[in-house]
């Protein structure tokens, strides 16, 4: 038989050891051993865990989902359409591996005269050689760009 030494630990057969949660708790820490099913000691940072009723265990399945990763900016060159070619890598005994032959992309500001402000654009050096030739009004507009949205 067991034996109650304080509130919340058990003592003696150590086979089926159960903890129930002391009632003297603050409401911050029942918040949280609610949430997560077990108390950690601040002390010595053991689990202790304890039984929770079937209606308080959060339900994984229906918890909302929450996708870890941010979308990633494609690289593609949105004024010349450029994006990346797919070619062999060549080796000394001429063994072919692919590989992807990537856009020079950058991150450049560039004077918008007509909104008369910088746009902070992403675009291939290409692209930045063609707009310092004809305008950024006019290759903005021939690959169907709106700059009052950048």
């Amino acid at each position: 038989m067991a034996t109650l030494a304080t509130p919340g630990v058990l003592l003696g057969n150590t086979s089926k050891l159960c903890f129930r949660r002391p009632p003297h708790l603050s409401p911050k820490l029942k918040s949280v051993s609610s949430e997560l099913g077990f108390v950690t000691s601040q002390l010595s940072g053991i689990k202790i865990s304890y039984n929770l009723p079937d209606v308080a265990k959060p339900n994984p399945i229906s918890s909302p989902f929450a996708p870890a990763l941010q979308p990633v900016a494609r690289r593609i060159c949105p004024f010349t359409g450029k994006k990346a070619n797919r070619a062999n890598k060549v080796s000394f005994s001429n063994h072919k591996t692919k590989k992807l032959q990537f856009v020079n992309l950058q991150y450049k500001k560039v004077w918008w005269e007509a909104g008369k402000r910088y746009v902070k654009l992403r675009l291939s050096t290409k692209a930045l050689k063609t707009i310092e030739k004809n305008g950024l009004d006019a290759v903005a507009k021939k690959a169907g760009i709106d700059l009052r949205k950048e």
